[in-house]
């Protein structure tokens, strides 16, 4: 007789089911575990045979055999040492076969019998849920999967005969409680208010928090680049309860979530800027997701963009259009989400100090060309905004009082971003999106300039032969600074601002959207 548990098998963030079928038959003392499993599965068989001697119990001295069905799909992870132990002790007569058969099994064995928590069990816990069944799981994960909702049946073990005294009524396990959010913790984030002087940049962050704009910053050292990076997810809008799970779903499979929390602020990645294309794209041996998925619904920031591997950088393309990276592998293709907000800084040359009054760069212009060009036109062509900061002088930083806190241009952010949501779903449009992912055809439809912004935008855009990414790009900038002011019309002084962004300098601190340069 076949006796049965049920597990899973990750692709990216879909899980396959798995049978596990265990038979005990008769023949040379044997077991083998098949199914195309990695050398992790394999090793199950010594971890498995291991935790049922710490409880006392041994293998029967007959043929024993793990089939993984499908046998086609590649099984990876130590995940399902659980269910081969399950299905084990189902075989044997010491679980009912039918109560095995009402939940999803995942956890690795120690050899003392205990459980250590696994990679995935949240999106574990949401396929459980979709399947009808409940989970069984470690422990350390119950506070992980406790999200997925009261009516998903949790067993969280601490040890693997737990299981047989709950069963036996022996010992009762009681359903774990969801981890606390991290949200609730109360951390401070950083603050806008700290920031001294270039208030044109932090105006142009406002712009790119609204709208959802990707946005280059160009300036020399101390400039204060990643000071306002990093003060980026603080102004943005709180993440949808959709948002939260999906985002916490990808980190549960990157092992990233703690004490099972989940994740209710927007992701923040800056990766070194030696990291590797597969760092950031994601893949390796069990093609694990990479930083552009971490920072899925958040903020991916990249600074000393030019240092980054030419490679690794047009890995960058795909996912700013498509919103998901894929991985090809011989045998199968993995897709993870990556719809993030790139925000990147750089200095002008490579010494960095290109262009600065009572500076001299060693190589002259060529220094800054060439250090420039490193970045492709195409990858260049995806920034939205692309600013330059002055040098931040002593008088910046000697003034006694603050700019304005991130709470307060947070309030506008959420009023534009309201605005932008409630012109898509007016739109029957079936995702709201902001105005940096809004298609074409409805870009120009919600952005159409008035009789003088038209012609103003024309001109420029013959003058500057802007591409047809580029031309959509301002008008998007353009919708989002008149949703700030809270326009219907996108009018000159919205184009003629989102024009400054596109690579000339800044305007001087304390300059309204008048004192734009007008082409």
């Amino acid at each position: 007789m076949v006796s049965r548990a049920y597990t899973l098998a990750f692709e990216g963030l879909q899980a396959r089911p798995v049978d596990v079928q265990v038979l005990i038959s008769s023949g040379m003392v044997n077991f083998s575990i098949v199914g195309l499993p990695d050398k992790a599965v394999a090793e199950s068989r010594e971890r498995v045979r291991a935790a049922l001697h710490a409880i006392g119990l041994a293998l029967p001295a007959k043929r024993i055999t793990v089939n993984l069905s499908p046998a086609d799909l590649p099984k990876e992870g130590s995940h399902y040492d659980l269910p081969i132990a399950l299905g084990l002790l189902a075989a044997m007569g010491i679980l009912p076969a039918e109560f095995i058969a009402r939940y999803v099994t995942i956890g690795e064995l120690a050899l003392d019998a205990s459980l250590t928590a696994v990679a995935g069990a949240l999106p574990a816990a949401m396929a459980a849920h979709d399947a009808g069944r409940g989970l069984i799981c470690p422990a350390a994960n119950g506070p992980e999967a406790a999200w997925a909702g009261e009516e998903v049946d949790i067993l969280a073990l601490a040890t693997l005969v737990q299981i047989v005294n709950h069963v036996r009524g022996h010992q009762m396990l009681s359903r774990p409680a969801p981890g606390v959010s991290t949200a609730a913790h109360g951390e401070e984030r950083p603050d806008l208010a700290d920031v001294r002087g270039q208030d044109a940049a932090k105006r142009a962050l406002e712009v790119a928090a609204a709208g959802g704009h990707h946005m280059l910053m160009t300036g020399p050292p101390g400039a204060g680049k990643s000071m306002l990076a990093a003060r980026l997810p603080g102004i943005l809008p709180p993440m949808s309860a959709e948002e939260m799970l999906e985002t916490s779903m990808i980190a549960s499979l990157a092992g990233a979530l703690q004490d099972g929390a989940i994740i209710a602020e927007r992701p923040f990645r800056a990766p070194h800027h030696t990291a590797s294309m597969v760092a950031l794209a994601g893949g390796g041996v069990r093609a694990r997701p990479g930083e552009m998925s971490l920072a899925h619904n958040g903020v991916l920031f990249l600074d000393e963009l030019p240092e980054f591997s030419p490679r690794a950088l047009e890995t960058l393309r795909q996912p700013l259009e498509t919103g998901e990276v894929t991985i090809a592998r011989a045998s199968y293709h993995v897709t993870w989400p990556a719809r993030f907000q790139l925000i990147a800084a750089m200095n002008p040359c490579k010494c960095g100090m290109a262009g600065e009054p009572g500076h001299a760069c060693r190589r002259g212009p060529r220094c800054a060309a060439e250090y420039q060009a490193r970045i492709s036109g195409p990858l260049m062509d995806r920034f939205d905004l692309r600013i330059t900061l002055p040098r931040v002088t002593a008088l910046d930083l000697a003034r006694p009082q603050k700019g304005e806190t991130s709470a307060h241009v947070r309030e506008r952010v959420i009023a534009a971003r309201d605005r932008q949501l409630a012109r898509c779903r007016k739109l029957g449009m079936s995702e709201p999106v902001p105005n940096a992912r809004l298609p074409a055809r409805v870009l120009e439809e919600v952005a159409r300039p008035d009789a003088e912004g038209l012609t103003f935008l024309t001109e420029a855009a013959e003058r500057l032969m802007l591409s047809a990414r580029g031309y959509h790009r301002i008008l998007r900038v353009a919708r989002t600074l008149a949703d700030l002011e809270g326009e219907e019309q996108v009018r000159r002084a919205h184009l003629a601002e989102a024009l400054a962004y596109r690579g000339q300098p800044l305007p001087t601190a304390g300059a309204g959207t008048g004192a734009m340069p007008v082409l």
